[in-house]
This record gives C-alpha cells, sequence and structure tokens, in this order.
C-alpha cells in the first residue's frame, strides 16, 4: 500500500489541488457557478477512482454527488460522505499564499479546504481507490459529497428523504473531524449540536451625531456588548434561563477516562497563541470542549470601521451568535430560548430583532459497535497506536439527521488536527497525514469485511 501511495503522490497531489482551485464557497452566492464546477470535478476524480456510477443530483441549493459501486447486492454497505463546500476565505491579507491555489510548505499543503473538507474526502476517495485497483473490496461502497455543509445543510435533509432507498447502508463514514495530535491518534465519539443566530439593534432611525445626541441617546452597538456580555458570566457559565434544563451530568466513568486521555496543556495554548485557557468552572479543557456547551459571538459590526475618524452614534448594530449543544438539548428548542431572552431581557431604548439561521443536534457513537472496531483497528495499523475514543466539541449536523431518515451510526474516523486552522486563514494538512489516512481507511476496509 505505501509502495502504490508513493508511486502515485504527485498525481494524487495534482487531483486534490484541481479540486482547491475552485473556490466553492457555499455562504456566498457569487461562488454559486463554482459549485457546480466542483459537483463536476468530483465526479470525474470518482469515476476515474473506480465507481460504476456517478450522478450529480440537484437540489432546492447545491447539487449533491452521488456515487456507487455495488460488487454485491447482497453484501454490506459503507456510506461514505463527505462535503465539497468551503468557508470563505476572507481575511485574505492574513495569509501567507494564495488560499485557492494549493501551496507545499514545511510539509503541509496550505489552502483553502486542505482539510475541511476537501483534504479528508479525499483521503476517502483514495482508499476506495487503492481497495478497487488492488481487487480487494468484499462490500459495496456509496458516496455522497453535498455542497452546503459550511451552511448547515440545508437541502440534505429533504434528499435522504426522498432517497432513503438509494441511500440504504449499513453504516456511514466520514472523515471531517480531527485528532487530538499527530502522535495520539483518536476517533471521534461524539459531536456536540449547533444552534446559529444573527441579531440586529436598532436605535435611532439613522446615524446621529455623536457629539449633537451623545449621551442623551443609546448607542446600538453599546447596548448590543451589553446584551452580549450578559450572556456567561465569571465561571464561564452561560446565564440564560432554561439553558442547562436538558443537560446531562458526566458520568463519573467517563469522566474517568477524559482523566486519562494525555493532554499537553502548554502545547494546546502555544498551538493556538494564548497565555491562558478559560471556560466553564468545575471543568477539564477536554470536558468543555466536547462535554458542556458554549455559546460565542462570532462576528460583530456597525457604525463606522474605515480609514480615520468618523464621529457618529449609529442607527444599528449586528452581531452573529453561535452556541454549541450537548446530546439531549434540542437544537430547535434552544434557537427559540435564545430569541425569547434577547427580546425579553433587550431595554426599551432599543428594538431587536433576532433571527435563527441554521441548527443541529448533537450525535453519540458507541464504542462497541462492530463498525467501529473495525475503525479503530484501521487506525492502530496506519499509526501503530490504539486510538482513544473521543468527543469532539465540533457539529456536523447532518450526521444526527442520518441516524434519524436513514437509521444507521456513523463512524467519525478524522484525521484534521488542531493546527490546521480549519476556518482560518492559512488553513493547512500535514501531507504524511494525508497518507497515513489513506491507509488507515484501507484497513478499515479490509477489517470491515471480516466482520
Amino acid at each position: 500500500m505505501q509502495t502504490y501511495i508513493k508511486e502515485n503522490q504527485k498525481r494524487m497531489l495534482d487531483e486534490l489541488f484541481s479540486l482547491i482551485r475552485i473556490p466553492s464557497v457555499s455562504a456566498q452566492p457569487e461562488h454559486h457557478q463554482d459549485m457546480i464546477a466542483c459537483a463536476n470535478r468530483w465526479k470525474e476524480l470518482l469515476l476515474m477512482a473506480g465507481v460504476d456510477k456517478v450522478e450529480i443530483m440537484p437540489t432546492k441549493g447545491n447539487p449533491i454527488v452521488y456515487a456507487e459501486k455495488i460488487v454485491d447486492p447482497t453484501a454490506k454497505t459503507v456510506l461514505i460522505y463527505g462535503h465539497y463546500d468551503v468557508m470563505p476565505a476572507e481575511p485574505f491579507e492574513l495569509w501567507k499564499s494564495n488560499p485557492f491555489e494549493a501551496e507545499i510548505r514545511d510539509g503541509h499543503i496550505w489552502a483553502r479546504g486542505a482539510d475541511d473538507d476537501k483534504g479528508q474526502s479525499f483521503i476517502q476517495a483514495k482508499a476506495f481507490e487503492y481497495v478497487v485497483k488492488h481487487n480487494l473490496l468484499k462490500h459495496n461502497v456509496k458516496f455522497i459529497l453535498e455542497g452546503e455543509e459550511e451552511i448547515g445543510s440545508p437541502s440534505l435533509s429533504d434528499f435522504c428523504t426522498e432517497h432513503q432507498e438509494l441511500l440504504k447502508c449499513d453504516v456511514i463514514l466520514v472523515s471531517d473531524t480531527s485528532m487530538l495530535s499527530a502522535d495520539l491518534p483518536s476517533l471521534t465519539t461524539g459531536l456536540r449540536g449547533l444552534a446559529y443566530w444573527q441579531i440586529e439593534v436598532t436605535g435611532p432611525n439613522h446615524d446621529l451625531h455623536s457629539g449633537h445626541f451623545g449621551g442623551a441617546v443609546a448607542n446600538p452597538i453599546n447596548v448590543l456588548c451589553k446584551l452580549l456580555a450578559d450572556v456567561t458570566n465569571e465561571d464561564g457559565r452561560i446565564t440564560i434561563p432554561g439553558f442547562y434544563d436538558d443537560v446531562e451530568d458526566i458520568p463519573t466513568e467517563e469522566r474517568k477516562l477524559v482523566a486519562a486521555i494525555p493532554f499537553d496543556e502548554k502545547a494546546y495554548k502555544q498551538n493556538i497563541g494564548v497565555d491562558e485557557l478559560f471556560g466553564e468552572k468545575g471543568f477539564s479543557t477536554i470536558e468543555r470542549n466536547g462535554f458542556r456547551p458554549s455559546f460565542d459571538v462570532c462576528g460583530i459590526w456597525g457604525g463606522y470601521t474605515g480609514e480615520g475618524s468618523k464621529t457618529v452614534l449609529p442607527s444599528k448594530a449586528y452581531a452573529k451568535l453561535s452556541t454549541r449543544l450537548v446530546p439531549h438539548q434540542d437544537h430547535e428548542k434552544i434557537g427559540q430560548l435564545v430569541v425569547d431572552y434577547f427580546k425579553r431581557v433587550a431595554p426599551k431604548t432599543v428594538k431587536v430583532d433576532i433571527q435563527s439561521l441554521h441548527g443541529g443536534q448533537a450525535y453519540v457513537c458507541p464504542i462497541d459497535l462492530p463498525a467501529y472496531q473495525a475503525a479503530e483497528r484501521g487506525f492502530e495499523k496506519a499509526f501503530g497506536k490504539r486510538p482513544l475514543p473521543v468527543r469532539r466539541g465540533g457539529s456536523i449536523p447532518i450526521i444526527a439527521t442520518f441516524e434519524k431518515i436513514l437509521g444507521v451510526k456513523t463512524i467519525l474516523m478524522g484525521f484534521g488536527l488542531e493546527s490546521n486552522a480549519i476556518h482560518s486563514p492559512n488553513e493547512n494538512m500535514p501531507l504524511d497525514m494525508i497518507w497515513r489516512g489513506i491507509e488507515a481507511v484501507v484497513n478499515f476496509h479490509l477489517e470491515f469485511d471480516k466482520l
């Protein structure tokens, strides 16, 4: 396998770079044609990898790429999920190289999508290519690649409902998560849910002169900042009444397992460039990240932000807000809870409009699942260590939807690292992680056939 990877490295990288070169940013309407181009490129690559059939299927939003190789209608089926859309690359000036022209430096690929999720989906495609070309595949494989994951997968739920027979499978395999570190492989056993809003605070009906009106009229930016600051207290706990009603305590045995996970706090802080960590009092960093909910301001704007000064008291202020949720917290319930809270506590000096944009449920995978154990052995053969089971703080809302609609569990074989800077400038992926990832997924397929 390593010989095959080495002999085909240049071709594989050229193929991956051809995907990265397409700026498939789902959040920006001007990239609609890029979404279609990226779906078509995936179609070409999956055919080259060995699928028997591939279709670009329309949705209300961006198209879905569906492909399959049926080796035996009576055999088990693995459905591989990934997404071809990426986050916006702005601010461009913070990138050391063109985000959509992959560059190799210091043993890493630097580009938007190098990890999330073009790089990781590519790992799945190349592992599939290997087992097909070496006649090792004994089960059926289906692919579903969507173009809306980064905006909450608004079309995928309906697609799954409409095509349940087409997507019928025994397990779903996803590479869109991360490991604890390059030397500490781990399998993700849980994901937090998500709720996301945009809030608009309006004061006067137009911008005012801050000298003529300052001190007499409430400033929407000041009010918004106060509202947001009050959502969490000095202990890192969310203060919205009812927010924790459905949050379960971490079982004692699971806390013991988490405490046994090697965690280098110093390296963790160095990787992200902070001097101190902060979170909910009474919980470790891993517990806060994987087992407890969080609330964050993802963006805030209003007034004058250009060069120089402009003494203005703005009419409006805006923010984008998100919360990560844990099992049993329903994203729709939390979504309405937060909307009601801000409208209730806002002072009469301003008007508040807050809208839920998207969300998703949390997900947990049992570690006694046979397919999980196949992934575990696949990791161990590729990395030389048994992977640790770890709940991660991120969200992939469609995973819980898959379980609800298709009735199957998902195995999260992620190869990302915290240092890969997904969603940020200078996203990257270590080359070695791509090659070892391919090995791990190949071994998963071989182990899955032994079940």
